[in-house]
């Protein structure tokens, strides 16, 4: 699972964003330069299997969706914090 997730390099830019409280498709394209809806419509997928990610779709006209984060997801985010802040002490050792 993290190998899957790791290999979509917009996983943890997705998170981030939906941490920061950022959770529409178009809104999440505005933030980040170079992510794109295609993008937005692969990456969620593996999380979505994982159940890291959850989707709602509301019945309105435009129709509108929204990602969020599920618990698991908060536990497993805590993992790749601690991933990244590791990979970074490591960048900086001599």
């Amino acid at each position: 699972m993290v190998e899957t997730i790791y290999g979509c390099k917009w996983s943890l830019t997705v998170y981030r964003l939906l941490a920061d409280g950022i959770n529409r498709p178009g809104d999440m394209v505005r933030s980040v330069e170079w992510l794109t809806t295609k993008v937005l419509n692969e990456c969620p997928r593996w999380n979505m299997a994982f159940e890291i990610i959850a989707l709602t779709n509301y019945n309105e006209s435009p129709p509108r969706v929204e990602y969020a984060v599920t618990p698991f997801a908060r536990k497993f985010i805590r993992i790749l914090d601690a991933l990244e802040q590791l990979q970074c002490e490591i960048a900086t050792e001599p």
